[in-house]
């Protein structure tokens, strides 16, 4: 969780960054909600973040084609298990207490956000959204389309979704369940509201279709739901894309491209 906040935002403020996200990373255990205006909670799974990947993660690591990058990669434990299987992959994350975590355990990460250029653009095999990012941002229509630049032709984007049929765009907070920001001294960006969406496999299908997305498969395992999706064919993104990846590898750092991504 934590790809980024949403294609205006800047990495500086993103509350994913602050003191109860990066916490809870590094005890490995919460609790740790997202609290919408109203005082409704929904729990993070922070323990399952932090643990080794379980059999409904594998059912979706196992489905995973070509160079991975996994957004929003929190801990880590997607990333070192692609790994471990074989295939190149890159997790982001705007905490750097996640990417550091990620690279502890053995992935390879990147402070970044979804909507900041990152390497490989246009030449990603599998994009993951679990954990509940397809939620960043709270625009999956806007997630998609960045989906779509960043996946070559035919790439598959593997995204968990709500258990629920439900399409919900709400401001949250980040609440670590003591009542209280976790610093009194000083506004924080944890205190801010920021756009999270949560949508079922009904909802995100839509979203798919509208943006031209072909379905390619939906299953459930251990309570939770998944959806994979074929990019859509847009030869104007695939130009921007291959335009934005020259540009994003020039200025990133070249190791960590080419041990990912084949040139």
């Amino acid at each position: 969780m934590g790809g980024g906040p949403g294609p205006e935002a800047t990495r500086t403020a993103a509350p994913w960054g602050t003191d109860p996200y990066a916490n809870a990373l590094r005890n490995g255990r919460g609790p740790l909600f997202l609290r919408r205006s109203d005082g409704w909670l929904l729990p993070l799974e922070v323990e399952r973040w932090c643990s080794d990947p379980g059999a409904a993660d594998l059912s979706a690591l196992h489905r995973c084609e070509g160079p991975v990058l996994d957004i929003g990669c929190g801990p880590g434990r997607l990333v070192a298990e692609l790994i471990g299987l074989g295939h190149r992959a890159l997790g982001i994350d705007v905490s750097e207490a996640a990417v550091a975590r990620t690279r502890r355990i053995g992935g390879s990460a990147l402070l970044r956000s979804v909507f900041d250029p990152l390497p490989g653009e246009g030449r990603w095999g599998t994009l993951l959204l679990v954990d509940g990012n397809i939620g960043i941002g709270g625009d999956p229509a806007a997630l998609l389309g960045r989906a779509a630049d960043l996946l070559g032709t035919g790439g598959l984007l593997i995204a968990e979704t709500s258990p629920l049929d439900i399409d919900e765009r709400v401001q949250v907070r980040l609440d670590d369940g003591r009542g209280a920001p976790a610093r009194e001294c000083a506004p924080d960006p944890a205190d801010r509201p920021f756009p999270w969406a949560r949508i079922g496999t009904p909802a995100l299908l839509r979203y798919a279709d509208a943006c031209g997305w072909r379905p390619a498969d939906q299953w459930s395992a251990d309570g939770r739901a998944f959806v994979s999706l074929r990019r859509p064919r847009h030869p104007v993104r695939e130009r921007s894309a291959r335009t934005s990846s020259q540009s994003a590898e020039r200025a990133d750092n070249p190791p960590v491209i080419s041990s990912q991504l084949e040139r």
